[in-house]
């Protein structure tokens, strides 16, 4: 009989992450073969997935985070089932290996497909499933490139921000910031009102006008109201139209111009749920 060393659990145990009688079990199985023990946990895995696809994964941790020369960002959603799981250590940093992995990937079904170790992000996540026991996946993936990019990870872990700029300007991490946390709390539809979908537009304007007909209003003021309707609507839901949070006497785009000329490029927000 193959002997089983404390040492050749613990090795499998910081490969996997599963638990030391997981991992004892899969490398008595295996006859000591690391490689196949790592498949049989794999297997384990895959037969968890599988009872668990129809759960709904809606907590986890969502990150964004920026190459070493801020002109590379990405967001991800890492979800699981439980608040009590996305809140562990293991699983924070899972998602902090994928995210660094996603840095060098343009779509998710790239990054699923990435090398993770021995296996693959999708392999990987498979495994810590059967691993932890709760559906786990990817649930959301963003990317941006940008002379600067910066980011925001509100406290928790479930919601961050990524905007990206086309120059650097002087105080430019605190401009990152700044417009990232504003885009993680007040969740912008558009950088601005060119940038709305026209039929998100036509609806809003006949949902002002049915507003304003059920009130009564009379109707040769009906579209001058509407469209005063819609211009509060652009204000309340474009990035650089909306009060600033940290000083809503002005809009975002007024903040930006204390900075110098900058402009801002692309933004993104991912949240869990």
């Amino acid at each position: 009989m193959i002997k089983i060393t404390a040492s050749d659990v613990n090795n499998l145990r910081k490969s996997t992450g599963a638990g030391m009688m997981d991992c004892k079990n899969a490398l008595v199985e295996a006859e000591g073969n690391f490689d196949k023990a790592i498949e049989i946990l794999r297997k384990k895995g895959q037969k968890v997935a599988a009872k668990r696809a129809d759960r709904n994964s809606s907590e986890g941790v969502a990150l964004a985070i920026t190459d070493d020369s801020n002109e590379v960002g990405i967001g991800i959603v890492l979800a699981c089932e439980t608040d009590f799981v996305a809140k562990n250590d293991d699983f924070v940093k899972l998602a902090y290996d994928i995210a660094d992995i996603a840095l060098n990937c343009k779509t998710k079904e790239e990054l699923l497909n990435s090398r993770f170790g021995n296996s693959t992000v999708s392999e990987k996540l498979i495994e810590q499933t059967g691993v932890i026991g709760e559906k786990i996946q990817i649930n959301d993936f963003s990317r941006i490139e940008a002379n600067y990019v910066g980011t925001y990870i509100h406290a928790g872990n479930k919601i961050s921000s990524l905007v990206g700029f086309d120059v650097k300007v002087e105080n430019i991490e605190t401009v990152g910031k700044d417009i990232s946390m504003q885009i993680a709390a007040m969740n912008p539809i558009a950088l601005d009102k060119e940038s709305v979908d026209p039929e998100l537009i036509k609806k809003e304007i006949e949902i002002a006008k049915d507003q304003l007909k059920t009130e009564g209003k009379p109707k040769e003021l009906i579209e001058k109201i509407a469209i005063g309707k819609l211009n509060r609507f652009f204000k309340d839901n474009t990035l650089i139209n909306q009060q600033f949070i940290k000083e809503n006497k002005i809009s975002v785009a007024q903040y930006l111009k204390t900075f110098g000329d900058i402009k801002i490029l692309s933004f993104s927000r991912v949240s869990i749920g």
